[in-house]
């Protein structure tokens, strides 16, 4: 393929992002057989509610709800040699539905964004070289459950996709490639403060149960 015409695909591939055929609820992903393929691709976050701190005036619309955030699955091929992930959508995201915050950064960005809303705080747990919300993890998958949607575009190369889009979009729930954003410094300070609590708070158990 000609260079125009990978561009293109990427042009589609956005535009199919922006406007997706659905969304997804957290019923949806959780169930058997799950609707989410299990193949490499980019997958968007919507919201009806956005997080009180975050000004979303200047993020993509549709059908009333409003992007947030953009991820992918597999991860970016590493250089040094070592075998590419084998990721792939439908685990990624159940992990962000169902997981806790030391595994998903949607998840532990949420909780520090909403802690103070929903009584929820970031903990070290086990042998404290982890942190999560521990049984606040099943007050954020119920904030998620509410107010979260998820949309999927398949893609061989998902690391473009979202280059791109974080490139051009306002993702203010990113971080990584993300340092234009006018919330990027916000977001890393809320995120700083709430590791620096848990680490000076006692080691709590682990409950091992997570969001589910």
């Amino acid at each position: 393929m000609n260079e125009e015409h990978d561009s293109n695909l990427d042009l589609d591939a956005v535009a199919r992002f922006l406007a997706p055929d659905r969304v997804w609820r957290r019923e949806d992903v959780l169930r058997r057989p799950c609707p989410i393929p299990a193949v490499p691709g980019v997958y968007g976050w919507w919201f009806d509610q956005p997080p009180a701190l975050i000004d979303s005036s200047n993020c993509q619309t549709w059908q009333g709800l409003t992007l947030l955030y953009t991820g992918i699955s597999p991860k970016r091929p590493p250089v040094n040699g070592r075998p590419p992930s084998k990721g792939q959508l439908r685990q990624r995201i159940r992990t962000h539905y169902s997981g806790n915050a030391e595994g998903s950064t949607l998840r532990k960005t949420l909780g520090c964004l909403l802690a103070d809303e929903l009584g929820i705080q970031l903990r070290r747990v086990g042998s404290g070289r982890r942190r999560t919300l521990v049984a606040g993890e099943q007050v954020l998958s119920a904030w998620m459950a509410e107010h979260a949607f998820v949309s999927v575009v398949k893609h061989p190369r998902p690391w473009e996709l979202e280059d791109q889009l974080i490139a051009t979009l306002d993702l203010p729930l990113n971080l990584d490639g993300n340092s234009r954003n006018a919330f990027h410094g916000d977001l890393s300070e809320v995120r700083r403060r709430a590791v620096a609590t848990a680490n000076e708070l006692p080691v709590v158990p682990n409950p091992g149960v997570g969001g589910r």
